[in-house]
């Protein structure tokens, strides 16, 4: 199968100080034998066959890469034990475990890792990683459901048959089949023109004088991400978001976006930013996918956006949550998630070999590797930063399993993951649901944010404010 563009460009904006690939940590009840998690893993891993396959390359990026059976795939290259020293707290087993993921996937190999980290105030740390190439969300979820069991004592799928990886093609077979495609391609273009489905060029227009609107410049976009990274978290109950949703109106999502939104601006406020007549733009990602599909096909990336321009100045959670409310009414009012996913299905495909460069992304030869290793000063100067287009941020609400999960016989007590940050997007924002938990998930550069326990305080401030908003609304009413 090879990547669609969508896929692909999650390879050609990879660098060394922005790896494309997300983290995702599972804290398991006890420890366990190493060989028993290995065990566990290798009975289940036929279930997701593009677990055991790699990018092939076209000579000279001719057509995007494809997945293939990795001929010399072997399980220890990708689940691999990490020991700590005795006595090491699970928020500094987090911090190695981000230190696991900061470095690029081999591309050589299929785009995945797990570390297990034991033996940390006695619970067991699964670190798993997989590239944004073939994961999105709602992919990253179904997986979590066929490679854990509902009961601690489930025994192991059986295969139908021993793997055999298919044949590998040759250098020559790959420029034919990618030159065969374009023609192919070509042909269509001519018969049904570029855009095979209607686009609405009003609405499309709409759409996109929004997203051409600029916004302020945040701390956190103030300079280039570099390679390292903070992550923290905290935990409320997905109860907690029902009672306000009841009280409030709205959904889960406008929740959250409206405690994240409400923190950043006190953030900013409090570090001297020049908040007033400003706007700050959200990414929130959207699934795509039409009802009934399974993400387990591996189809690839199907995910859209919303992309919410909020006000910058703090101000009231009951105001806040209002303005979030009519923004979000708004966006779906007017399609937009759905207006972005056909244009960008519609669009002509960008030629393939002019990411050629991009091949040399984790070599020796890599031209991001300088930057990464000496990243620049980051410039404080609030109030004197360009506007910025795009957006600040992403926040994106992931529905986890409402089910416990085991691993191993070890039951999962939490999980939370990390997001992928890289160009001037120091600050990313998960909230991960999974059995009754909501978990949001904080990644920042440090240089860019170096306060992320501050922001996530603010956070729980925020929360806090707003159920107690709730909680008015509800006795009044």
């Amino acid at each position: 199968m090879r990547l669609s563009a969508h896929d692909a460009s999650f390879l050609y904006s990879e660098t060394a100080s922005g790896p494309m690939h997300g983290v995702t940590l599972s804290v398991l009840n006890g420890e366990v034998e190493f060989n028993e998690i290995f065990s566990f893993f290798e009975a289940r891993i036929h279930l997701v066959p593009r677990l055991r396959q790699r990018l092939l390359f076209v000579p000279f990026n001719m057509a995007h890469p494809k997945w293939v059976d990795d001929p010399e795939f072997n399980l220890s290259n990708h689940l691999k034990l990490h020991e700590v020293p005795e006595g090491t707290s699970m928020e500094q087993a987090i911090e190695i475990a981000l230190e696991l993921g900061e470095p690029l996937l081999d591309r050589n190999k299929p785009l995945w890792l797990n570390y297990v980290i034991p033996a940390v105030e006695n619970q067991t740390l699964l670190v798993q990683m997989g590239h944004h190439a073939f994961l999105d969300g709602a992919t990253a979820v179904a997986m979590s459901t066929v490679l854990t069991t509902t009961e601690p004592d489930s025994p192991p799928p059986v295969a139908a048959e021993k793997w055999k990886p298919g044949r590998l093609p040759t250098d020559e077979e790959l420029v034919q089949e990618a030159m065969t495609e374009q023609a192919m391609a070509f042909s269509n273009s001519l018969t049904q023109g570029f855009n095979s489905n209607p686009v609405d060029v009003q609405k499309t227009t709409a759409v996109l004088a929004r997203l051409a609107r600029p916004v302020m410049q945040a701390p956190w976009n103030a300079g280039a991400v570099g390679p390292k990274r903070k992550f923290c978290s905290i935990e409320l109950t997905l109860d907690a978001f029902k009672y306000i949703r009841k009280s409030l109106g709205g959904t889960i999502n406008d929740v959250a976006v409206s405690v994240v939104v409400e923190s950043a601006a006190r953030y900013m406020k409090a570090g001297g930013e020049f908040t007033d007549n400003q706007y700050l733009r959200l990414m929130c990602p959207v699934d795509a996918r039409p009802p009934g599909d399974n993400p387990l096909e591996m189809e690839g990336n199907q995910v859209s956006g919303m992309f919410p321009i909020l006000e910058a100045r703090p101000k009231s959670m009951a105001a806040r949550y209002v303005e979030v409310k009519q923004e979000m009414k708004g966006i779906k009012e007017r399609g937009e998630a759905e207006t972005l996913h056909t244009l960008q299905s519609t669009q002509p495909n960008f030629p393939p070999v002019m990411m050629a460069p991009t091949r040399f992304i984790g070599t020796p030869l890599d031209p991001t590797q300088a930057q990464a290793e000496n990243p620049q000063p980051v410039p404080m100067n609030p109030g004197l930063r360009p506007q910025q287009f795009g957006f600040n941020f992403t926040v994106t609400n992931i529905p986890g399993p409402t089910w416990t999960q085991y691993v191993a016989g070890l039951e999962v007590l939490r999980s939370i993951g990390t997001l992928m940050l890289g160009g001037n997007l120091g600050l990313g924002v998960s909230i991960v649901s999974y059995n009754g938990k909501m978990s949001f998930c904080f990644t920042a550069d440090p240089r860019l944010m170096p306060d992320l326990n501050g922001f996530s305080d603010l956070v729980q401030e925020a929360f806090d404010e707003l159920t107690t908003e709730a909680k008015t609304r509800q006795a009044s009413a």
